[in-house]
């Protein structure tokens, strides 16, 4: 039997609220021409940006992965996701039993971990208290992760460990080290 191509996965991780559309497009695009799979929380903010310009690349052989929080009511037999989860531009939606996000971001019933652990490389960008669990999480699993910010003190919480840039050349320099 063939063995198979496993495409390296890079998790972009920001805000839920706010686009950042000039750094998530750039950093979308991108990354869909490196044949990689995207990862995100499925969300809005960063995690749509850069979700749509990765999405509108033709011939790219990497897929939009969104990890989707979630409820499950077991006396219902049903689950319940926040409103606007997945983003239309998700093509494999991943949906958790995990509800917990924000400053509850690195707790046991949070589906950042699954972000983190099925991430090869993590490109952090804006964001706040979830994004920077995201990244203690990244430091804690000792996953490679790098935060393209304007300056360190843009996130609070954002862990030592974890390098900012301030150049897209060097995030692309980062994620071409880490996915080989």
């Amino acid at each position: 039997m063939a063995k198979v191509e496993r495409i390296p996965t890079v998790g972009v991780m920001g805000s839920g609220k706010v686009s950042h559309e000039n750094q998530a497009s750039l950093l979308g695009e991108w990354l869909a021409k490196q044949d990689v799979h995207l990862l995100t929380g499925g969300g809005c903010g960063v995690m749509e940006s850069v979700s749509r310009a990765f999405a509108a690349v033709s011939n790219r052989k990497g897929k939009v992965i969104g990890i989707i929080p979630g409820t499950v009511h077991e006396s219902a037999g049903a689950q319940s996701v926040p409103s606007g989860y997945p983003n239309q531009w998700v093509e494999i939606a991943i949906f958790t039993h995990l509800p917990y996000s924000g400053n509850r971001g690195h707790t046991s019933e949070s589906r950042n971990h699954i972000n983190i652990l099925s991430s090869d490389a993590i490109v952090v960008l804006p964001g706040s208290d979830g994004t920077a669990s995201e990244a203690a999480l990244a430091a804690r699993y000792q996953k490679p992760a790098i935060a393209w910010l304007q300056y360190r003190s843009q996130m609070t919480g954002l862990p030592d460990s974890v390098p900012v840039v301030t150049r897209f050349d060097d995030v692309k320099l980062f994620v071409k080290q880490n996915i080989g």
